[in-house]
């Protein structure tokens, strides 16, 4: 049978391998997010080839796309550092968060079923657990679980692929202010699958968005004091001649 006689059948996709310079990516990115590198640090080629064990090539790759996504800034004759994410920056990007996942959790109020909140129950129990314990990385993780998970009850494909755009970054934001915001962000999540789970559609969207605008203030008070400026090129280091 000819392909053009195939034309109306599903054809199974093929999974392809992630490639090397994709692998160094995603755990460069990682490193930022979890804050094992900060914001403004100098990203050695060198060192970062030694710490993920590969050569320079694929890092050097890496780089320049991270470059290009906002992850990294790239300055001709001082090399790579962490970007400075600027407060209009996160502000913005936290906004279309709280717009994305406010209609997120309402909609997942209409049709999330009951295997869909026990889920949500079991990650905000883990997410309990891990603050009661001071696990401030298993809290993280655990909230952006949940996070996705109401918005994949949600039921919209495009309002997920989005959500999902901005995620990561997200992350990023509320790694520094997690344990500020505690216990009290399980609560609103108590709170969420509650509204979820008694289909109030309205309250849903409207705790998640108080929720949301929670963690939006938290990073905003907590870079206060910061100019509003950005902050002048960083200049690299030279070494000293032996």
């Amino acid at each position: 049978m000819l392909l053009s006689d195939q034309a109306g059948q599903a054809a199974a996709k093929i999974p392809r391998p992630a490639t090397l310079r994709e692998s160094v990516i995603e755990a460069i990115q990682e490193l930022i997010v979890s804050g094992q590198l900060k914001p403004g640090q100098h990203l050695v080629e060198s060192e970062l080839a030694e710490l993920l064990g590969v050569s320079r090539q694929p890092v050097r790759e890496a780089l320049q796309q991270l470059s290009g996504e906002g992850w990294v800034d790239l300055f001709p004759g001082q090399g790579a550092f962490v970007h400075v994410p600027t407060l209009e920056e996160a502000d913005q990007l936290l906004a279309v968060r709280t717009l994305l996942e406010a209609e997120s959790a309402r909609l997942a109020a209409l049709h999330a079923g009951e295997d869909g909140v026990q889920r949500l129950r079991a990650l905000c129990a883990r997410g309990v657990a891990a603050v009661q314990s001071d696990d401030v990385d298993a809290a993280v993780a655990t909230n952006s679980e949940l996070h996705a998970l109401v918005t994949a009850l949600s039921g919209n494909k495009v309002l997920a692929e989005l959500a999902a755009q901005v995620a990561r970054r997200v992350r990023w934001y509320h790694t520094p202010v997690a344990r500020q915001r505690g216990m009290a962000s399980w609560e609103e999540h108590t709170a969420l699958i509650d509204a979820i789970e008694a289909r109030d559609e309205e309250r849903a969207a409207r705790i998640m968005r108080e929720h949301t605008e929670h963690t939006r203030a938290s990073y905003l008070d907590s870079r206060a004091g910061e100019p509003v400026e950005p902050a002048p090129k960083p200049v690299r280091r030279r070494r000293r001649a032996s």
